[in-house]
């Protein structure tokens, strides 16, 4: 990192990101050369334990394997991820831990309008070049495939637990919902989530036309798939959203390359506009990031039919596919003191049924 030989280093650390199966830390001190030299430096250091993702069960050590490819030499300067210094693979506890680069700048809800909408089109630039040149990443292994998406929505209809689980201290239900289920008033279906159940019923006040447009989801699934499916394939991020991206002086890091993977054209863009933002300014950033995307996109291959809305770009589907059912949650957990939270879902969802 230092560029020089290091005898010792004095060192702080804290926490950036923690978890039950994964730890992000800052460690920054003075190091100490052979020649004398003391040199201020950052690193963040980052230990992934093994865990498996339905349907991607190598994903919890992804980065690492990236980071051990040539993968970085696709990025541009302005686009790119964090330098890695070094990694390590501990085999007997199936553990993973990485030493890049500290990437500082504007994250998060720091990151303006601009910014986000430089970000989509540099991300647009990234997946047309590669697609032009699908040898540069054509030996490299352990990228997730194209059914994330699919797998990632399913699991809103199956994730479930008994009624013990749903009805414990632990669970997130109200009191109300608990009330319910012990009336009998709610019945689980055997497979189906507590999601996908109490949508269904008439204790879920969220307005007819929201919920028909998550049942035509539901329901044309097999149908909207084969749609999706005549879209590019393209290398996605597929976690590409504001607390991921850091914008420094016009260029761009973007870090958690865990989901990364074959997807779609749009996946991308869909986190990009609905990933946790204000759902008031949710028609700006459909104005002003799609146009940018395309924009990327379309130096590298020809995406005009799409882009003029000659063929169907699925945005709209896809946003509904990664975040109807979150915003659905959010309303079904609310407590009864959270009224704001569920009425921020129904405005979220009415925004995403208003868009053309």
């Amino acid at each position: 990192m230092l560029g020089a030989e290091v005898i010792r280093a004095s060192f702080n650390e804290s926490e950036l990101q923690g978890g039950t199966l994964g730890d992000v830390r800052l460690v920054e001190g003075v190091a100490e050369t052979v020649n004398g030299d003391s040199l201020p430096y950052k690193v963040v250091w980052k230990k992934q334990r093994k865990w498996e993702r339905p349907g991607d069960p190598l994903s919890w050590r992804r980065e690492y394997d990236l980071y051990r490819s040539d993968f970085g030499t696709i990025c541009s300067e302005v686009l790119r991820w964090p330098i890695c210094y070094h990694t390590e693979m501990n085999e007997a506890e199936d553990e993973i831990q990485i030493w890049m680069e500290y990437a500082e700048g504007a994250s998060g809800k720091a990151l303006t309008i601009d910014m986000l909408e430089r970000a989509a089109y540099e991300i647009g630039r990234l997946q047309g070049r590669i697609y032009a040149n699908p040898d540069a990443v054509g030996k490299l292994a352990n990228f997730g495939d194209t059914g994330y998406l699919r797998r990632d929505y399913e699991q809103w209809h199956t994730l479930s637990h008994n009624l013990e689980a749903h009805l414990s201290e632990y669970s997130e239900l109200t009191n109300e919902q608990k009330q319910q289920l012990r009336d009998g008033k709610v019945r689980l279906r055997e497979g189906e989530s507590f999601e996908y159940t109490y949508l269904r019923t008439d204790y879920c006040h969220i307005p007819q036309h929201l919920k028909q447009m998550i049942y035509d989801i539901d329901d044309n699934l097999d149908a909207l798939f084969e749609g999706i499916a005549r879209l590019p394939v393209v290398l996605c991020h597929r976690d590409y959203w504001l607390e991921n991206i850091i914008y420094n002086e016009g260029k761009i890091r973007f870090i958690d390359w865990d989901t990364s993977g074959w997807g779609y054209l749009g996946e991308d863009l869909a986190s990009l506009i609905a990933d946790d933002y204000d759902f008031d300014r949710f028609e700006e950033f459909c104005e002003r990031f799609i146009p940018a995307y395309y924009k990327g996109v379309g130096e590298y291959m020809d995406v005009s039919a799409i882009a003029s809305g000659g063929e169907r770009n699925f945005i709209k589907e896809m946003i509904l596919l990664k975040f109807g059912y979150r915003q659905v949650q959010n309303y079904i957990f609310a407590e009864e003191d959270e009224e704001e939270d569920r009425i921020e879902a129904v405005k979220a969802l009415q925004k995403i049924y208003e868009m053309k």
